[in-house]
């Protein structure tokens, strides 16, 4: 029998094949990753391909057009009637091997192609989604052939897809006999890992969808995904209906342990909440909920509980128990959530009691356990979740930063919303600080400001203002290096450094009518004890890994997102590092959740690397005290900051008024 060769490109897969061969089928038999849904029927249009021509002495193969067979009658009709292939594009089902050939398989004719993500997450995803579809022409019934239409539904799986051993859901039976006439015998299997029919839909069927969840404690955002290209076609997010029962995770935990009863109607109020987001995606992208046949979730250990229905309270005290760390697996009908009846739900597995699946996802986004470098990952919020480490171990802990950091327990502070003072710069010698509104992409110094805000108003300090505004104070000298505003300035700026009780207060804005927004000594105080818990729990993972220096730091969450990495390192939130080296991480959780949802070899990666990393308990480890009481000051007590004083005048040392009373003033030095 004459044959030719083959070799596919980019894998570099050769072979050997009888002349006639489809192209799609040697290409199948050498394990070529190349894509189809209707089985080599010329439908789908997924398993193009290109020829190229010319010598390829590496390959030993002169490669023609010549030696493949002209354009089928199937791939004039795909052209005409479906979708126009672009120039020298072949439908590799339907084009068969006439001599020797180098076949390139574009990327969006692979299985595993990549997905760009967005520029600022800084890596590809591979798509192997763990639903798939399967076109098949099931053989009609026939009174001859006593056999259920489900069996040769199942037949024809195996036979065309090699699927064997397939399960199903009893409510398949209710739906596939009408798919199977509407379709006249023709579905489209929606097939989970390879073992279980989801649904089937009449005919060929292309797209389905799912979605990437991050189930944060203050906001909850979705991304609705195309499981076929990878494409993120919308994203919703919405408040926390749980915060009407606490504002954070552990006034929550509160609430329940008062209330046992509420703790369903906790688990009802995030359900609720995601059936809300899902619904936005689907009116937003005209798809209806059935279209949809996966979630994946990730959260921290206590929304992860309560969503799965299990009560948090044994998270609230030592031994801070998980009820389970490994990665869940659960039908969407469940939980409850609306769907595909037959949808899969896979929530990551957590890391340690207050470490979460969360932190899971942002380490299968950053995969620091990949790095030779040592990596520092910190997704900020009211509970910090750090992991320190690089190819050789990983450690991870929490660090109860409390909500300073959102504009909780801060006189002027609030949310991140139209009028929240979001940037803050304050010139040393007038101690004046000019500011940018969230809504105003002014600053408070240029012409037009007020104009700009007139509708919005400025109304407080957000996150990452309080940010900058402590640090801010502090390289202009505002403050002292133990954070005490310093009162003695109030002679010489009375409009800036006001008297508040028996301290002092500095002013950030003034409306000229009453109205002002200013950092009390207190609020200084709130930030120093979260910055100085945060800083502690880095200090002693670097202790447990023995290393005096961090070689890159990524900043996680969505305030991790708008810090200013400066003023971060200036406050001594984090440790020491060039300043190149620390970036925001997005939000590295949601990713790490998208990531998962798109390619399911990623769930065993996390799952793996989640049992390797060591967990440390703050709450037992001795040094943590001595750690937090040196990270009080700014930017550290004893610690040196050469990186960050390399590109930031430190402030000299004066002497600053710390008196109780404001008339009553002593002296101590900076």
């Amino acid at each position: 029998m004459t044959t030719a060769k083959v070799v596919f490109l980019p894998s570099g897969r050769r072979g050997e094949f009888p002349i006639g061969t489809p192209l799609l089928q040697a290409a199948q038999k050498l394990g070529v990753d190349i894509d189809s849904i209707c089985g080599g029927r010329g439908l789908c249009g997924r398993c193009q391909i290109l020829c190229a021509e010319g010598s390829f002495p590496k390959h030993g193969i002169h490669s023609s057009l010549e030696n493949l067979n002209d354009f089928t009658l199937t791939e004039l009709r795909y052209n005409q009637e479906r979708k126009p292939l672009a120039q020298g594009r072949r439908l590799s089902c339907h084009t068969y091997l006439q001599g020797d050939v180098v076949i390139d398989v574009p990327p969006d004719s692979q299985v595993h192609k990549q997905v760009v993500r967005k520029a600022a997450e800084q890596r590809d995803i591979v798509l192997n989604p763990s639903v798939t579809l399967h076109y098949v022409e099931v053989t009609e019934a026939d009174m001859h052939d006593p056999k259920g239409d489900l069996q040769r539904l199942l037949e024809a799986l195996e036979f065309e897809w090699q699927l064997a051993g397939l399960t199903y859901d009893f409510s398949l039976l209710a739906e596939l006999q009408t798919a199977l006439r509407q379709g006249k015998w023709s579905v489209t299997a929606a097939v989970y890992q390879n073992q279980r029919i989801l649904t089937v839909w009449p005919g060929l069927r292309e797209t389905v969808y799912g979605i990437a969840v991050d189930v944060g404690s203050t906001t909850v955002a979705a991304h609705l995904c195309d499981l076929r290209t990878g494409a993120v076609l919308g994203s919703s997010s919405l408040m926390n209906p749980q915060i009407r029962f606490g504002e954070d995770l552990m006034s929550r935990v509160s609430y329940i342990m008062m209330h046992p009863e509420a703790a369903e109607a906790l688990t009802q109020a995030i359900r609720d909440g995601l059936n809300t987001i899902i619904s936005e995606l689907c009116q937003h992208q005209a798809i209806q909920r059935t279209e949809i046949l996966e979630m994946v979730l990730v959260g921290n250990p206590i929304m992860h509980h309560i969503f799965l229905g299990i009560n948090p309270v044994e998270l609230g005290g030592a031994p801070f128990a998980l009820a389970t760390d490994e990665a869940v697996n659960i039908k969407a009908a469940e939980m409850g959530l609306q769907i595909h009846p037959a949808g899969m739900v896979y929530v990551l597995p957590c890391i340690a009691g207050h470490v979460g699946a969360d932190a899971a996802g942002v380490v299968l986004a950053e995969e620091p356990q990949l790095q030779e470098e040592v990596t520092l990952l910190v997704d900020v919020g009211t509970n910090a979740e750090i992991v320190l480490g690089n190819r050789d171990q990983l450690f991870a802990c929490s660090s109860p930063t409390g909500p300073a950091f959102e504009g909780a327990q801060i006189s002027s502070g609030q949310r991140a919303a139209p009028g929240a003072i979001e940037r803050v710069r304050i010139d040393p010698l007038t101690k004046q600080a000019r500011f940018r509104v969230i809504g105003s992409e002014l600053w408070s110094d240029q012409t037009g400001f007020a104009e700009s805000v007139a509708a919005i108003g400025v109304n407080g300090i957000c996150g990452s203002g309080i940010i900058e505004v402590v640090a801010e104070m502090y390289l202009a000298g505002v403050i002292s290096t133990d954070g005490v505003i310093d009162g003695s300035l109030a002679e010489a700026y009375p409009e800036l450094i006001i008297p508040n009780a028996r301290t002092w207060s500095y002013v950030v804005y003034s409306d000229g009518a009453g109205r002002v927004i200013a950092v009390t000594q207190n609020d200084v105080r709130q930030i120093q004890l979260a910055k100085a818990a945060l800083y502690a729990g880095v200090r002693l993972l670097m202790d447990k890994m023995q290393v005096q220096q961090v070689g890159r730091i990524r900043l996680a969450g969505a305030f991790g997102s708008h810090i200013d990495v400066k003023h971060a390192m200036v406050l001594g939130l984090i440790p020491d590092c060039p300043l190149d080296q620390v970036s925001s991480a997005g939000n590295a959780a949601g990713t790490g959740a998208r990531i998962a949802l798109l390619n399911q070899d990623a769930r065993q990666v996390i799952e793996t690397v989640v049992r390797q990393i060591t967990k440390i308990e703050t709450a037992v480890e001795p040094k943590f005290q001595d750690y937090f009481v040196g990270a009080m000051a700014f930017p550290h007590k004893t610690d040196p900051f050469p990186h960050l004083f390399a590109v930031v005048d430190k402030p000299t040392e004066k002497e600053t008024v710390v008196a109780d009373d404001p008339t009553q003033r002593r002296r101590r030095r900076k």
